[in-house]
């Protein structure tokens, strides 16, 4: 009991590590198999990928697209301070399973930087580590928390939930320090934009059903534990490069959905138009966003902007915006202009919609008898 939780873990780390039975590659490693890789450690090593982006990130993060990644509010560079752009550190983990449970490990950790390209332009850098083993568990770590830094703004996709925290917890049961970093998630706005427009949100089934990226000949994410404990058993990094060379291609997809969520917050009705984004979900949420956090936090104009996209899905029908919109409308007309006949015309557009009994058709068709009757004594008072 006198001991710290450090000094236990240190000595059940260095007692599994003498017992951990040899396996083909739990030697030092044939650099001829991994000829683009650079050893980091023990049982680590590392490479660079040079990547064209498939799509472009303004210089400068857009004010608005705070709207839609509400994570970058937090983060206190976010939108004013330069170099903008250049802070982003897209982020993505392969591991040995979907819990983040102590049984389960990062085997594969990759880290995409927007550089300048040798003949002029942006390319995307990404950074490569690879574990070969579980004795070099601490290594690979230490190698791999070195690119996070203060001012790193991390962009992930489900990483807040699952890769952010396996990386904690395998930091602490090998006695390291969590790195601290401010991340931004582009899992939920991207459910926000497609979830009623695809069957699935997952990161692949956006990059090919909304950017239209080839990703023809991948290896699924979803092999890769498999294929990382066959290299285990069998010393072949052949279907194990395929696994790394999927990982390179999420940190480009990662950017390509950044690079979209920018172009919806640039153009909310012609980038909507042009990524498929649901319409209703998108003006709610704007509307939504400017409502509580105020037009000052995402620019001029972006609540008329809020206003013209609600507006836009109540007239075509969508149910829910037609009711944020007319019951607005409604109450604005009764209780500032003092016109309940106005009121009611904003309450039967709405219930002209369509036959529905929920809650929001019941509300209105309540609102719309109080108004009748108040239109009815105010006639006989005249």
């Amino acid at each position: 009991m006198g001991e710290n939780l450090r000094a236990r873990l240190r000595r059940i780390r260095e007692a599994s590590q003498r017992t951990v039975p040899p396996s083909p590659s739990s030697a030092v490693p044939d650099m001829a198999a991994f000829p683009d890789w650079t050893p980091v450690g023990f049982q680590s090593l590392k490479r660079s990928v040079f990547m064209a982006p498939s799509m472009a990130i303004p210089a400068n993060l857009p004010r608005s697209l705070g709207i839609l990644v509400p994570d970058l509010l937090r983060y206190p560079s976010f939108p004013l301070s330069p170099p903008g752009a250049k802070n982003l550190l897209f982020f993505d983990l392969e591991t040995t399973g979907l819990s983040t449970g102590p049984g389960t490990l990062a085997f594969l950790a990759a880290f995409g930087r927007l550089t300048e390209a040798p003949l002029g332009g942006s390319c995307l850098r990404v950074d490569q580590y690879l574990l070969l083993d579980y004795p070099g568990e601490n290594d690979f770590l230490e190698a791999i928390l070195k690119e996070f830094s203060a001012s790193s703004l991390v962009i992930s996709y489900n990483g807040k939930s699952f890769d952010s925290q396996l990386l904690k917890i395998r930091c602490l049961m090998n006695g390291i320090r969590p790195p601290e970093y401010y991340q931004a998630d582009l899992l939920h706005p991207s459910r926000r934009l497609w979830k009623r427009v695809l069957p699935s949100c997952s990161q692949a089934s956006i990059e090919t059903a909304i950017l239209d990226m080839d990703r023809s000949g991948d290896i699924p994410g979803s092999m890769a534990p498999d294929i990382w404990f066959s290299f285990l058993k069998t010393g072949d990094p052949r279907a194990l490069m395929g696994i790394c060379d999927h990982n390179a291609r999420d940190i480009l997809g990662l950017l390509a959905i950044l690079g979209a969520l920018c172009g919806i917050a640039e153009d909310p009705r012609g980038g909507g138009e042009k990524f498929r984004c649901d319409p209703e979900s998108l003006a709610l949420w704007w509307h939504r966003a400017v409502r509580i956090f105020g037009e000052k936090n995402f620019g001029p104009g972006t609540a008329k902007t809020g206003e013209a996209l609600l507006q836009a899905a109540a007239e075509k029908g969508h149910r829910r915006a037609a009711y944020t919109y007319y019951r607005k409308l409604a109450i604005e007309a009764e209780w500032k202009r003092r016109d309940p006949a106005l009121a009611l015309g904003y309450v039967n557009s709405f219930l002209a919609l369509l036959e529905i009994q929920d809650t929001m058709g019941e509300e209105m068709f309540r609102r719309r008898e109080r108004l009748v009757e108040k239109i009815e004594i105010k006639g006989k008072l005249l």
